[in-house]
């Protein structure tokens, strides 16, 4: 998990899948393939790929890994991964 997740994410201004524009009050979440931020409708496209279930848990176990080392979760990095946030 890199320690400066919430700088690159946080108030991204696009999608970094479909590039669309994100204004702050725009919902994003990070994706389990790649950490990055996108956008809600690119979350549901992925949520529909044949091996998400296989992918998201995998992150959630390394995730789970990586917290327990650090004995917290600054921001709340893993579940950024599940909930929309906003800038």
């Amino acid at each position: 998990m890199a320690t400066d997740w919430k700088e690159k994410i946080m108030c991204a201004l696009e999608c970094q899948r479909c590039r669309k524009a994100l204004k702050a009050e725009d919902e994003r979440i990070l994706s389990c393939y790649d950490h990055e931020a996108i956008c809600m409708e690119c979350k549901k496209e992925e949520e529909k790929r044949p091996d998400y279930e296989k992918v998201s848990q995998k992150m959630i176990e390394q995730c789970s890994i990586d917290l327990e080392m650090k004995q917290s979760d600054p921001g709340a990095y893993c579940y950024c991964h599940f909930y929309p946030y906003k800038c």
